[in-house]
C-alpha cells in the first residue's frame, strides 16, 4: 500500500481544474506531481500556477513513476478512454462526474480496476461537505422522524450565459441531468441508499442555443439532449423523491427538502460543501437552524478520502461504486422518459460511511 503522501496527476487542465488544484495543493496527504492536457501549453500554464513540477501530455505524465493517483477531468466523452489509460498504467483513478458515458462504460472501468488491484473514486464530493454531512447526521438522529419523501429541484436558463465553451453541457453525458442530476442523486443516495425504480418525462426547449461570453460569445451550437427533466424516484429502502433538472427557467432556483414523520429538514445546496441546514418540525411556526460541522475546502475532498484509502485499504466514500448506481440512475430517468414506463435500474449501492464530525483532510495521516 506505500506510505507518504499519494502523487497526484491532474489530467485535463479545463475550468475546472483551477479549484482542484487550489485544493489539493493545500492537503498534505496528496502531492500534486503533474498536470496533462491535450493543450500542452494550457497544462503548462496550470503547472506554472500551482508549482506543480511536471507537464505535458497524457502519456508523458502517466509514465511518471510518482504519479499514483490521476485525477481526471476531461470532458465527459473522453473519462473511460482517459480512465482506463490511467488504470492499465497501474494508477488509481479518481474521475470527474459522469464517470461515464454509459452504464456499461463504467462498469468496465471498475472491472479494469478490480482485476488490477486498483481503487476508482468519482466526482461529486460535495457530499462529503460539512453541509450534506450535517444533514446525514441529523437524519440519523431522528431530527425529522422516520424519512418518507424528498423533492429537489435546480432550474436556470443554463451553462452558456457564462461559460466560456458551453456546447460540450449539451452533448451526450450532459444535460441538466447528467451535469447537475449526480449532485442532487449522490446526496438522495447517501440519505436513502440505492435506487430501485424511476418514472420521468423529459423536453427540449429549443434545439439550437448561443454562447453569451467569452471568446465564442454570439456563435450557436446544436442541443443534443433534454434540457427539462422531471423524475420520481423510489428508493429500496423505503422514501421516494420527486426532482427537476433544468435549464429552461428564467427563474433560477434551488430546493431539496427531506420530509419525515416528525419534520422537514431543508438540504443545502448539493452542489456546494456549505449550510444553511434548517429544520421545521411537525407544529412548529418556523424553521430552526441547525448546526453544520465539517469541512467547507472544495472540490478535492474526494480525492484526498481516496488517496487514504489508498494507504489504508478502507473503502473510498466518493467511490466508483456509487458514481455507477448514480449513472445507472440517470440512464433509467432518460429510458422512462423515452419509454413512458417505469424502469428498474440494475445493481444496487450500500450508503456510503459518513465521515466522523472530526475529519480533517488538512492533518497529515499517512
Amino acid at each position: 500500500m506505500g506510505s507518504g503522501p499519494v502523487g497526484v496527476a491532474v489530467v485535463g487542465a479545463g475550468v475546472i481544474s483551477g479549484e482542484y488544484l487550489r485544493t489539493l495543493s493545500r492537503f498534505p496527504d496528496v502531492r500534486l506531481v503533474a498536470v496533462a492536457d491535450i493543450d500542452i501549453s494550457r497544462a503548462e500554464e496550470a503547472a506554472r500556477a500551482h508549482s506543480v513540477p511536471v507537464a505535458g501530455g497524457l502519456e508523458t505524465v502517466l509514465g511518471v513513476p510518482e504519479v499514483e493517483l490521476v485525477v481526471n477531468l476531461t470532458v465527459p466523452s473522453a473519462h473511460v478512454e482517459v480512465g482506463l489509460a490511467a488504470l492499465r498504467a497501474g494508477k488509481h483513478l479518481y474521475g470527474e462526474k459522469p464517470i461515464a458515458l454509459r452504464p456499461d462504460e463504467a462498469a468496465k472501468l471498475l472491472a479494469e480496476a478490480g482485476q488490477r488491484g486498483l481503487l476508482v473514486g468519482s466526482a461529486p464530493d460535495t457530499f462529503l461537505g460539512a453541509g450534506l454531512q450535517s444533514a446525514l447526521r441529523a437524519v440519523a438522529a431522528g431530527r425529522i422522524g422516520a424519512p418518507v419523501a424528498a423533492s429537489t429541484a435546480v432550474r436556470s436558463l443554463g451553462p452558456e450565459r457564462w461559460h466560456p465553451s458551453p456546447a460540450f453541457f449539451y452533448q451526450p453525458g450532459a444535460g441538466p441531468l447528467f451535469d447537475l442530476g449526480p449532485y442532487y442523486l449522490t446526496a438522495l443516495m447517501a440519505l436513502f441508499g440505492g435506487v430501485e425504480q424511476v418514472a420521468a418525462s423529459t423536453r427540449r426547449a429549443r434545439t439550437e442555443r448561443v454562447a453569451g461570453a467569452g471568446p465564442l460569445a454570439g456563435e450557436a451550437f446544436p442541443v443534443d439532449v433534454p434540457t427539462h427533466v422531471s423524475a420520481l424516484l423510489d428508493f429500496a429502502s423505503g422514501p421516494t423523491a420527486a426532482s427537476v433538472f433544468s435549464w429552461d427557467s428564467a427563474r433560477p432556483h434551488l430546493h431539496f427538502e427531506v420530509v419525515g414523520t416528525e419534520g422537514t429538514l431543508a438540504v443545502p445546496d448539493p452542489n456546494t460543501f456549505r449550510g444553511p441546514l434548517r429544520v421545521r418540525r411537525n407544529g412548529a411556526e418556523d424553521w430552526a437552524e441547525l448546526p453544520v460541522q465539517g469541512r467547507t475546502d472544495g472540490r478535492g475532498l474526494g480525492v484526498v478520502d481516496l488517496a487514504r484509502a489508498i494507504r489504508s485499504g478502507a473503502a473510498p466514500r466518493a467511490s466508483g461504486a456509487l458514481a455507477l448506481h448514480v449513472l445507472q440512475t440517470m440512464t433509467a430517468v432518460t429510458e422512462s422518459a423515452s419509454r413512458s414506463t417505469f424502469i428498474r435500474p440494475p445493481g444496487q449501492v450500500v450508503p456510503p460511511e459518513p465521515l466522523p464530525v472530526d475529519w480533517d483532510p488538512a492533518a497529515a495521516t499517512l
